[in-house]
């Protein structure tokens, strides 16, 4: 799949600043509605977005020293991996969340959070939109960071900036449909 690269940032910065702006509203609620739970086996906002954070710890660095290593030119078209295609389509949310399993040291469940998780979300969403931008002046095709699941497999920046974000939407999708369900403990 080719897209133009110029509109490919544009997307990114746009649908990035959605997810910020999604997450902000989420300092409005309580510490106690942040931490509530329709299921003890489930995630509340405040581990989905925590989930997020510890991705952010792995993906901010990498992606910054890929871009800072990079010798490569940008180009007007980025051509996606197939790796990477096949790593956002199963991270884009859809009707019906489908599950997936996460490694044990991105999961959050039954983790002591308070506030501060959103505010070192959006602190790292605002270093990833100047990340984007910083990469108009590479190759997004050419130029590759290492995965958080193996440092063995390299995907394209273009394809990790895109993963990136509709694994947030994924999550903050999900932070927001626990807030609709009611509060119980069934196991």
């Amino acid at each position: 799949m080719k897209l133009n690269t110029e509109e490919l940032i544009a997307e990114l910065i746009e649908q990035t600043r959605i997810n910020i702006n999604k997450v902000e509203k989420f300092r409005e609620l309580s510490e106690s509605e942040l931490n509530h739970k329709g299921n003890i086996e489930k995630w509340s906002v405040l581990e989905c977005i925590e989930h997020l954070n510890l991705y952010g710890v792995f993906y901010n660095p990498e992606i910054r020293k890929s871009i800072e290593k990079s010798i490569s030119k940008p180009s007007e078209t980025f051509k996606s991996g197939i790796i990477g295609n096949y790593f956002v389509k199963t991270m884009l949310p859809k009707k019906k969340l489908n599950k997936m399993k996460t490694s044990k040291d991105k999961n959050p469940l039954g983790s002591s959070l308070n506030i501060n998780v959103i505010d070192r979300f959006l602190s790292q969403q605002k270093e990833f939109l100047e990340l984007i931008k910083k990469s108009k002046n590479v190759n997004l095709t050419k130029t590759k960071t290492a995965i958080s699941i193996s440092k063995l497999i390299e995907m394209r920046l273009g394809d990790t900036f895109r993963f990136i974000v509709a694994h947030n939407k994924r999550h903050i999708t999900q932070a927001e449909n626990v807030l609709k369900q009611p509060a119980g403990n069934k196991v």
